[in-house]
């Protein structure tokens, strides 16, 4: 929560109230809320939300486009890593006793560039399914919650794996909708126990 010294009482910050619903309660979004950094004084920032329509401001999450780009990057460089500290790996194991340094960096760059490529793709497209089927069970459902998140691990494995038959594809239903209610409660956890650094 951003320090209360910074706003003080009054001054538009955190006293923003959806004016397109009267008497409603709920607080604007503010995507600045949780800095602990005394940006405005650093940047001439906006103090009215960033949005086009009232009804945008109202929600409390990221969009589906915010959403959509956010899981598929993530899961392309992540992806991208980590094949290419396999392809690395696999580099290494493949050198042969008295080759040249030009011959080496050579199988080290294909290597790691192949796997790295392979690898950031298949994550990418998983992050491409989950990101989708979240964002329209949040449509389905009005409701921004872990059952989303299972549900889309479940959707997102099981439409994964469809291709390689009806077991794997409910194996890896299974799977993915443990890993996305796994990371729900592990956010839920580190929101209520871990401290605010």
């Amino acid at each position: 929560m951003a320090d209360p010294r910074l706003y003080p009482t009054g001054s538009g910050s955190d006293d923003r109230r959806d004016a397109a619903y009267p008497g409603s309660e709920r607080r604007l979004y503010n995507p600045y809320q949780d800095l602990n950094l005394p940006y405005r004084q650093l940047y001439d920032l906006p103090t009215s939300p960033e949005f086009l329509f009232k009804e945008e401001a109202v929600a409390q999450h990221r969009s589906w486009g915010e959403n959509l780009t956010y899981y598929t990057g993530v899961g392309y460089l992540s992806g991208a890593v980590a094949g290419a500290a396999l392809g690395l790996r696999d580099a290494a194991r493949g050198a042969e006793p008295g080759e040249p340094a030009k011959i080496r960096a050579n199988r080290v760059l294909n290597s790691c560039g192949s796997s790295g490529r392979r690898v950031g793709n298949t994550l990418g497209v998983i992050g491409l399914m989950y990101a989708g089927i979240e964002s329209a069970m949040v449509a389905a459902r009005d409701r921004d919650d872990w059952i989303n998140s299972v549900v889309a691990g479940l959707g997102t494995g099981a439409l994964f794996r469809a291709a390689n038959g009806p077991r794997s594809a409910v194996v890896a239903g299974a799977v993915g909708g443990v890993l996305a209610g796994a990371a729900a409660a592990a956010k839920q956890v580190g929101k209520r126990y871990v401290p605010a650094l």
